[in-house]
């Protein structure tokens, strides 16, 4: 993130390197059923279902330009991958007193059900694996773009690190 000046106030954005994604298979409504555009960018393909009568056609190229300053944009994105993480920080618990005949328990989960059932049951919040899950942003707006670097600057922060393939749709 960085920031920006606009209208003698500081605004905080994301700086998004939009790439030219090229449309490689336009799906209509009589052969397939449905409309639909596939983009590429790269070995990295994607479908996107449209409703309004566009033109698209195969080698067509979709830039930065589809978007205006002001646009409100819904941004997806995986999100930072944390490796295995315990319960304390995977969900925020309490964890354990550390006096009173604890040892070694301060993080710990504490009881995970009754004897009764004498297995875990489904969806126990237990340590395991955190992040690379797929965030969406919604509501976020478009405080500049540069068209000859391919840049679109989001008021707010994005899901993801730097690098992470980013999806930027229009908002309804």
């Amino acid at each position: 993130m960085t920031q920006i000046w606009q209208d003698e106030k500081i605004v905080p954005v994301t700086v998004i390197q939009a790439l030219p994604n090229k449309v490689s298979l336009v799906r209509t409504e009589d052969r397939d059923g449905y409309k639909a555009v596939q983009l590429s960018l790269g070995k990295t393909k994607k479908e996107f279902r449209i409703e309004e009568a566009t033109e698209f056609k195969p080698e067509d190229e979709v830039k930065v330009s589809v978007f205006k300053e002001g646009d409100k944009v819904v941004v997806s994105a995986n999100s930072k991958g944390r490796g295995f993480a315990g319960v304390v920080k995977r969900y925020n618990f309490r964890g354990g007193p550390k006096t009173h005949g604890q040892k070694n328990r301060h993080r710990a989960p504490g009881s995970i059900g009754s004897t009764d059932a004498q297995r875990v049951v489904p969806g126990r919040k237990m340590a395991g694996h955190m992040g690379t899950n797929r965030i969406t942003t919604k509501g976020l707006k478009i405080a500049a773009i540069d068209t000859e670097n391919n840049l679109i600057m989001v008021k707010g922060s994005v899901p993801g690190h730097r690098g992470t393939l980013v999806e930027i749709r229009s908002a309804k």
